[in-house]
């Protein structure tokens, strides 16, 4: 019987993608679970780091180093260095990267930025802080909700050959696919349980970091601090500044190569 054939092989799809992702998910959890309780006070650029990654810290530096003056950055997406010297490694990774003649393209400063070694630093903190997902757990999850995808589609392919396979005339073809329908809601079943519990892997933070996010944001300051968490926690769209916003947003043409 072929469709016998054909369900032993959407189950072993269905079971082997969830497994992945399980055992996917309870490697990240012991993670942050191997590091909870510490005492972390978040600084901005964590807050920017847990909130979208390498890319917010370095829009972060730039809009502040753009409000202090020390950097000028023009709605045709060019940035401009008024005070060379930088307070902190960041600051100096985006003058490195800005170059000796002291103007360059945001969009290439930005990649260099992100890329730097300082923002590594901060990655690295945070992760042995319990703070932020390591980049293997999130490429093992992200991997993990891949595979059960693809499994939940080879079940389907797998239902319709079977259906279209000839059958005993005892077996009505109602209940085919009534056997297939257990692995096909299997893996439904994974990607909606991956979707609440597994999901926050996925981000940058941890849980324990979005628990730190959430918690700056209600209790920062009212001052200029608080202009720049709103900015490392929304990214730039929490830029008050027209300008401001518009050169950041300011993405490069695509030139087309022959």
């Amino acid at each position: 019987m072929l469709w016998v054939l054909l369900l032993l092989l959407a189950w072993a799809a269905a079971g082997t993608a969830c497994t992945r992702l399980c055992l996917a998910a309870v490697r990240a959890a012991a993670a942050e679970s191997a590091t909870a309780g510490r005492a972390h006070a978040l600084t901005l650029y964590e807050a920017a780091f847990l909130s979208g990654g390498p890319a917010r810290v370095a829009d972060l530096t730039l809009v502040s180093m753009a409000r202090q003056r020390r950097l000028l950055l023009a709605h045709t997406g060019w940035a401009t260095v008024v005070d060379p010297r930088g307070r902190d490694d960041v600051e100096r990774s985006v003058i490195g990267a800005i170059g000796p003649e002291g103007q360059c393209r945001i969009a290439p400063v930005r990649e260099a930025t992100a890329a730097a070694d300082a923002v590594s630093g901060i990655a690295d903190r945070l992760v042995d802080a319990g703070l932020a997902v390591p980049d293997d757990a999130r490429a093992d999850v992200s991997a993990g909700v891949r595979q059960v995808r693809l499994a939940a589609v080879a079940v389907v392919l797998l239902g319709a050959l079977a259906l279209l396979t000839p059958a005993p005339p005892d077996m009505p073809r109602g209940l085919v696919a009534l056997w297939f329908g257990l692995p096909f809601a299997l893996t439904l079943s994974c990607l909606a349980i991956a979707r609440i519990e597994v999901h926050p892997y996925a981000r940058w933070a941890s849980p324990a970091g979005q628990r730190l996010l959430g918690s700056l944001a209600r209790y920062s300051a009212a001052d200029d601090r608080t202009y720049l968490t709103s900015v490392a926690v929304h990214g730039i769209r929490a830029v008050g500044e027209p300008d401001l916003r518009a050169a950041l947003a300011h993405r490069e043409p695509q030139h087309w190569r022959l």
